[in-house]
């Protein structure tokens, strides 16, 4: 066989085969043309999970669609949750003095921890005496869902809340177990949450990012930017840092000398030399890639500050999500700003409270009360302003909202007199509200202490299957081809918690 042979085309046997398939690109041409308008129909918001909408106007990025996504109608199910915005505590709060109520921890306080609990890892820290809830645990709503006085206002909104109080995880580590919640792993370089959700779904809104992520003014995770990765997928599928102040994205705003026409003859001759390049290059998904986010950027030069203008915002409203007060002006801004992304189609939306490391974020070692009366009070009233403004909106049943950190918090203290907690990933709480979760409800349960989960537990790869899940996609058959193998976010394990469901 003469392996050398090459068609007139100047292609080889391998490449002419591998470029039949781009016929299918076809598909996004139609897309790109209906959101164009070009047969007649207005551009609205779709339903349908297993298309995931181009968000480019070149030719050379339509190729893109021959990324290696696993196409599957498993995917879909006939309802759809349009958004998720995760609430992300870094620096993990903790479950007995929030959402996981444990009088029994009064009846044995000042004791240790049962023997039994040998395999306890403590990360050389003191193992102390059990304490009690730092503040007081209160019914709220109809439900009489126990809510702490930590979080008077979330409180108000009980019956949205289904608490998960069984929450397991793999690293007892801040850096890895932040990881492990966003990517499933605890290993740096995989593919994050909300990277997934926009690999399934698509974007909704071809001027804005698929995926935003807003961190905390005093800084981010110490795992950082592997926190909102798209790991092996493409860049395109990462997340997107915006500011709640100024210019959203940093060197996002051209200069003053080639905006208008200059910068748009600029952006077209350079479409040009890159469908060149491409062409070329046998359209490599990673330079296509390279060119959707430079075309995105283009397009976010006007979306995006219009997006995070909170001027057009009411007077009321910006009371309600507490902007302008000291306290809690930062985390207000974010939360109305994501509520305002997720009405303009952004699929998934991160807002981290707590930012570098200590009691900076929520890392109580050396007081419960001092480090969760400074963090709850900075984000309490906005997420409550966040769940009843989705609510007022119509957003709620297609926005699923999620609270939660790393892990939780031990039920002892770290050394007699002392009023802080070491960190716990044997069993801490998360909480789900919005469309397609039951609220005013607990699922599963820790141990009397609140030391381990024992009854429902729900491990990380259960809840991202369940938020899949309800996000219309089906976390087995969502998968992308990587050296070798069909990987996912769940791996191996996870399953879907059918009995939240709404």
């Amino acid at each position: 066989m003469n392996h050398s042979f090459r068609f007139p085309c100047g292609q080889s046997r391998r490449e002419w085969i591998w470029q039949a398939g781009c016929g299918f690109a076809g598909l996004s041409l139609l897309d790109l043309l209906n959101s164009d308008k070009a047969f007649g129909a207005p551009n609205e918001r779709k339903d349908d999970a297993s298309v995931s909408k181009s968000p480019t106007q070149s030719t050379s990025t339509a190729q893109s669609s021959q990324s290696n996504r696993s196409e599957s109608s498993e995917r879909t199910r006939s309802r759809q949750i349009k958004s998720c915005i995760f609430l992300t505590m870094n620096g993990a709060p903790s479950q007995v003095d929030t959402f996981d109520y444990k009088p029994a921890l009064k009846k044995y306080a000042g004791k240790t921890l049962p023997k039994d609990k040998t395999y306890i890892n403590s990360g050389g820290r003191k193992v102390g005496y059990l304490t009690p809830e730092w503040r007081a645990f209160r019914p709220g709503g109809e439900s009489g869902l126990m809510v702490s006085d930590y979080f008077p206002n979330v409180r108000a909104h009980a019956d949205k809340l289904c608490v998960l109080n069984s929450c397991h995880t793999d690293s007892h580590a801040h850096g890895s177990a932040l990881v492990a919640m966003n990517t499933g792993k605890t290993q740096i370089g995989r593919p994050s949450l909300g990277s997934w959700t926009v690999y399934g779904l698509g974007s909704e809104n071809e001027n804005l990012p698929g995926y935003v992520v807003m961190l905390d003014q005093r800084g981010g995770p110490i795992s950082g930017q592997a926190n909102w990765s798209s790991g092996f997928m493409p860049a395109s599928h990462a997340g997107t840092p915006f500011r709640s102040r100024g210019q959203p994205i940093l060197d996002l705003e051209a200069p003053e000398s080639v905006r208008g026409v200059p910068q748009k003859r600029e952006f077209e001759f350079l479409q040009t030399i890159n469908e060149t390049h491409a062409k070329q290059r046998d359209f490599d998904a990673k330079f296509l890639s390279r060119i959707k986010s430079y075309e995105l950027a283009y397009r976010m030069q006007s979306a995006a500050p219009e997006a995070v203008d909170l001027s057009q915002e009411s007077a009321d409203t910006l009371r309600a999500y507490g902007v302008g007060s000291a306290v809690t002006d930062e985390y207000g801004r974010n939360c109305l700003i994501a509520r305002r992304l997720v009405e303009r189609g952004v699929r998934f939306v991160q807002l981290y409270s707590g930012g570098g490391h200590l009691e900076e974020t929520w890392d109580a070692h050396e007081s419960i009360e001092k480090n969760h009366g400074q963090h709850a009070a900075e984000v309490d009233q906005p997420i409550a302003a966040l769940l009843q403004d989705l609510q007022q909106r119509g957003l709620l049943d297609e926005t699923l909202v999620i609270w939660g950190g790393e892990f939780g918090r031990m039920p002892f203290s770290e050394g007699k007199d002392a009023p802080g907690r070491n960190h716990n990933p044997y069993g801490y709480s998360m909480w789900l509200a919005g469309g397609g979760v039951r609220g005013g409800m607990n699922y599963g349960e820790t141990d009397e202490l609140g030391f381990e989960a024992v009854t429902n537990r729900v491990h990380l790869h259960d809840l991202h299957a369940t938020i899949l899940h309800l996000m219309g996609l089906d976390h087995e058959h969502l998968t992308y081809f990587f050296q070798g193998r069909n990987e996912s976010l769940t791996d191996v394990g996870g399953r879907v918690i059918k009995d939240i469901m709404a």
